[in-house]
C-alpha cells in the first residue's frame, strides 16, 4: 500500500485484541501504539499508570473533569500526531472517534461472547471463572465510561467502525489476516 493509513483496534476485554493488533502490525509492516503512547503523558502530569487508568475509567465529576480531558486532549494529540507521520495501528484510545472523519482510517471493533473470554482472561491470568467474570465486567465497564465520556458515543454502535468481528474460536493470526486483507481492500 502506498497510502498513509492507520487502524484503530477498540475491543472488549477478553478478545485477544493486543495479541491481535500486534499480528496485523507485523502483516502490515507498521507500528503497534497503545499503552506506551501514555508514557510521556504520565510523565508530565507526574502519575502513575494505575492513577491514569483511575482517572480515565470514572464517570465524569466535577473532581476528575479537568484532568480527565487534559489527559484525553494529550492523548488526542499526539495520537493524532504519530498518525500523520506514519501509517500506523491504534489500540484503543477512542481510535474509532478520533479517526472518524479520516478517509484513510480503518476503524475495527472486537467482540466475543462472555464465555470465551472468561476462559481466555482466566487461563492467562491464573484466576478463577468467578474473578475473570467481575474483571471482565469492570474493566468493560471502564472502557465503555471512558468511551462515552469522551466521544459522546458508545463503543458497542456498530456505525462507528468498518468492520465488527466475533472472534469466538478464531486464531489471533486467522483474525489478524482477515483484518489485513480488509484494510488493504479499503485503503487502495
Amino acid at each position: 500500500m502506498d497510502k498513509r493509513f492507520v487502524v484503530t483496534i477498540g475491543r472488549e476485554f477478553g478478545t485477544g485484541g493486543r495479541q491481535i493488533a500486534n499480528e496485523l502490525a507485523k502483516i502490515l509492516g507498521v507500528n503497534l501504539y497503545d499503552r506506551q503512547l501514555l508514557e510521556p503523558i504520565r510523565e508530565r502530569y507526574n502519575l502513575t499508570q494505575e492513577e491514569v487508568d483511575v482517572i480515565k475509567s470514572q464517570k465524569p465529576s466535577w473532581w476528575y473533569e479537568s484532568t480527565s480531558q487534559d489527559l484525553y486532549d494529550d492523548e488526542e494529540f499526539l495520537v493524532r500526531s504519530l498518525a500523520a507521520k506514519e501509517s500506523c495501528i491504534i489500540l484503543g484510545r477512542t481510535g474509532f472517534h478520533i479517526f472518524r472523519e479520516e478517509p484513510n482510517a480503518f476503524k475495527v471493533f472486537l467482540i466475543a461472547d462472555k464465555p470465551y473470554r472468561r476462559d481466555k482472561v482466566a487461563r492467562r491470568l491464573n484466576i478463577n471463572e468467578g474473578s475473570a467474570d467481575a474483571l471482565i465486567d469492570k474493566v468493560d465497564e471502564a472502557r465503555e465510561n471512558f468511551t462515552k465520556t469522551f466521544s459522546g458515543k458508545t463503543r458497542y454502535d456498530a456505525r462507528n467502525y468498518d468492520l465488527v468481528l466475533n472472534v469466538n474460536g478464531l486464531e489471533p493470526t486467522q483474525v489478524a489476516r482477515f483484518i489485513a486483507e480488509c484494510v488493504q481492500r479499503k485503503i487502495k
